[in-house]
C-alpha cells in the first residue's frame, strides 16, 4: 500500500499560517541522540510498536464504523520526533506488519481484509500525515506551542482527507455523512491531543537547550 508524498505540498500551503522559526531545515529530537544507522532503525521500529500499542485503546462508538483510538497522538508525535523520512518508514512499517498477518490494527485485526475495510484509508493517512508534520518539524515547528498544534492540525487534516473518502466508498455513505461520521465526531479528542503534544514538544526541547 503507498500513497504520494503529500508532505511538501502541506508544508507549502500552510508554511504562510504557521509562525515556523526557520525556513531551513532544522534537528528533529531524533537527531539529538548519539548513533546514526542503528539510532534510525530502533525509532523506526520503536514508533511503529507505540501506533500499534495506542491501536489497541479502542473506544467504540454506537453507530458509527469508526473508533476512536489513540493511533494518531503516536503517529503524529512519532512524526514530529522522528522527522519526515523516518516518520513514514514508521508507518509503512506498521501497515506492513500488519498486512503480514501480525494483529497490530485496531482491536488485534490483520491482514488485507482490515486495510481494505473502513479506516484503511486512515492508514494511508498515516504515512503521509507523518511527511507532513515530519517536514514541518523539521522547520522547527514542533519549537513553540502554537506552531506545534498547527503542525498537528496540518496532520490530522491530512489522515482526514485520505480517510473520509475511503471510508464513504467502502461504507457506501455520502460524504457529508463520512465526514460527520469519520471527522468531525473525533475533533474534541483531535483537540485534547494537539493541546498536549503543544505542551510536551516544546517543553522536551527546553530540556534540550
Amino acid at each position: 500500500m503507498s500513497v504520494p508524498d503529500a508532505g511538501p505540498s502541506v508544508v507549502a500551503m500552510t508554511s504562510a499560517a504557521l509562525p515556523l522559526p526557520t525556513a531551513r531545515p532544522r534537528r528533529v529530537l531524533a537527531d539529538v541522540l548519539p548513533g546514526t544507522l542503528v539510532r534510525d532503525v530502533a525509532l523506526v521500529v520503536g514508533v511503529a510498536a507505540l501506533t500499534a500499542l495506542t491501536a489497541q485503546l479502542r473506544i467504540p462508538i454506537p453507530g458509527l464504523p469508526v473508533p476512536v483510538t489513540g493511533q494518531t497522538f503516536a503517529v503524529l508525535l512519532g512524526a514530529a520526533a522522528l522527522g519526515p523520512l523516518r516518520g513514514s518508514l514508521a508507518q509503512v512499517l506498521y501497515v506492513g506488519v500488519g498486512l503480514a498477518g501480525l494483529p497490530v490494527f485496531t482491536g488485534g485485526a490483520s491482514g488485507w481484509e482490515a486495510v481494505a475495510g473502513a479506516s484503511g484509508g486512515y492508514l494511508l493517512g498515516f504515512v503521509a500525515a507523518s511527511a507532513a508534520v515530519g517536514a514541518l518539524a523539521r522547520r522547527g515547528a514542533d519549537r513553540r506551542v502554537l506552531s506545534t498544534v498547527g503542525a498537528y492540525a496540518v496532520g490530522t487534516a491530512v489522515i482526514y482527507a485520505c480517510g473520509v473518502p475511503w471510508l464513504a466508498a467502502v461504507a457506501g455513505m455520502p460524504i457529508g455523512a463520512a465526514l460527520m461520521a469519520g471527522a468531525v465526531v473525533f475533533l474534541p479528542g483531535d483537540a485534547i491531543k494537539a493541546a498536549i503534544a503543544g505542551a510536551l514538544l516544546p517543553a522536551v526541547w527546553r530540556r534540550v537547550r
